[in-house]
């Protein structure tokens, strides 16, 4: 049995292996009418990682947050030339390409690189903007910095997946510390996680401009001329899209636009962003985010328990060969998704089967959360049921019950009772579990958190509220699930 179920395992991950290649081959071959498609489709879907200052960021306008910087300007432009509209998608940065590869966006302006290894991967237009690094320090430390040789020992930190993280572990001699959000990175410098942060230039002038405890000095890392300019990626393959939008990218640097228009206007952004930094400012952003934490727990729980109560019946199937095929299907599901991270499966669920269908943000972050409680759930429910005593399905068996009839009347209620505590733990994990699916984009109260924190700077103060809201969210669940769980043993 061991071995069969090894067997099986290895033939999933082949299959994972081959089809996401597939995929990407498919849509590349699909891409030689790029641009006829777009128009075709009259949207034209931008990805960009909003936490990068000038480049793109959040600010709150007319009182709802939106996300703006040059990059989205210039996205615009694109669309109007192209006749179509433009729809922004937020996403972390290291996300961006598989994203683009996979279908999710259509295109990625987010101050990436066009360097000659994701030049194999994606095309780039012509650059459309040149400039170079700095490294932000605390103000503090100004005497002590003065280059990216000065940080002998010390920890430098880099968003992950960008040119200047890559510049930190091979042209330094500090520890390379990454993260996905310039935001988080911030807040790492200002509690002293690590001694500097290396950026592009305009985004570490904002942060200095809108930070009086931090200041930039110059990296001086040696960077080619493709690792410190930005340019617009599309998918491999989509020459007359590519060729289509370097006309507009020509008469944007022509024009001189990003430093006439382009970058004036997001400066004006910034200063807005710290008019009003409270708490309180942002509370709608707060409350959106509790929204869609319980829109993904109440959805997962509710599915993931119908997933748990079919695979529990499905472990403890005997009898014939196609019983044993499902228990050990079962069996083989049930072990794969108790063994893989969660955060691999959102990933996979909103990727991978992105392949095939187009599904949304907020669809796939509940499916991937569903089917992985199911796989827990099933196992509370199996625990359950193996735990009423045998004499109770017999007695039934006697008084002329079937075996579905006992199941649902007489073995199911007790087994519920008996796992109430585990399942009602379940849903406050979830609870906390749901801030996953913000690597996708979803808003729940972590992306509202790092929004606020792009829009305000300020670090420490939406964790506290968002640990807060946590807190009343799991506790008010606690109390009612304590509230039931007296009900059925009262009864």
């Amino acid at each position: 049995m061991k071995k069969r179920f090894g067997w099986f395992l290895a033939i999933i991950v082949a299959l994972i292996m081959t089809v996401v290649p597939l995929g990407q081959t498919q849509h590349a071959q699909a891409a030689d009418n790029s641009l006829e498609q777009i128009q075709k489709k009259g949207v034209l879907v931008m990805g960009t990682s909003p936490d990068y200052p000038p480049y793109e960021f959040q600010a709150t306008v007319n009182g709802k947050s939106k996300i703006v910087g040059m990059d989205v300007q210039i996205g615009k432009q694109v669309a109007k030339d192209l006749g179509v509209k433009l729809k922004i998608k937020s996403m972390s940065f290291d996300s961006l390409l598989v994203a683009l590869q996979t279908g999710k966006i259509d295109m990625i302006i987010s101050g990436m690189n066009p360097t000659p290894s994701r030049r194999k991967n994606v095309d780039f237009t012509h650059v459309y903007y040149q400039g170079g690094y700095d490294i932000v320090i605390n103000k503090t430390d100004k005497a002590k910095y003065k280059n990216k040789n000065s940080f002998k020992n010390g920890t430098l930190g880099a968003q992950t997946g960008t040119t200047q993280y890559n510049a930190v572990k091979n042209q330094t001699t500090a520890k390379a510390k990454g993260m996905t959000s310039q935001s988080d990175l911030i807040l790492a410098l200002q509690s002293h996680k690590v001694d500097g942060v290396a950026m592009e230039k305009p985004s570490a002038e904002a942060y200095v401009a809108n930070n009086k405890s931090l200041v930039a000095i110059p990296s001086d890392f040696n960077m080619s001329s493709s690792a410190t300019s930005s340019a617009i990626a599309f998918r491999k393959g989509s020459t007359s899209l590519v060729n289509k939008v370097n006309k507009t990218v020509d008469r944007i640097k022509k024009r001189n636009l990003v430093k006439k228009q382009y970058l004036p206007a997001a400066g004006k952004y910034l200063k807005t962003n710290t008019v009003n930094t409270s708490m309180g400012h942002y509370w709608k952003a707060f409350a959106t985010g509790i929204e869609y934490t319980l829109i993904i727990t109440v959805c997962s729980v509710f599915f993931g328990f119908i997933i748990g109560i079919l695979l529990a019946l499905a472990r403890m199937a005997k009898g014939n060969p196609l019983k044993t095929a499902i228990r050990w299907l079962a069996t083989a599901y049930v072990e794969f998704i108790r063994g893989t991270p969660m955060m691999v499966q959102v990933m996979f669920v909103y990727f991978g089967l992105g392949l095939f269908v187009n599904l949304p943000a907020l669809t796939s972050g509940i499916i991937a959360i569903s089917l992985n409680s199911g796989a827990y759930v099933a196992e509370y429910i199996r625990g359950g049921i193996n735990s009423v005593d045998v004499g109770q399905t017999e007695a039934a068996r006697s008084l002329g019950m079937s075996n579905g009839e006992t199941m649902r009347y007489v073995v199911l209620p007790q087994a519920l009772k008996n796992i109430w505590p585990s399942l009602g733990n379940e849903f406050i994990t979830l609870i906390k579990d749901s801030s996953i699916v913000s690597i996708i984009g979803v808003t729940e109260l972590i992306y509202q958190s790092n929004i606020v924190r792009s829009d305000t700077y300020r670090g420490v103060a939406p964790i506290v509220v968002i640990m807060v809201l946590y807190f009343i969210l799991t506790f008010t669940a606690s109390r009612i699930l304590n509230y039931f769980e007296r009900r059925m043993q009262h009864d």
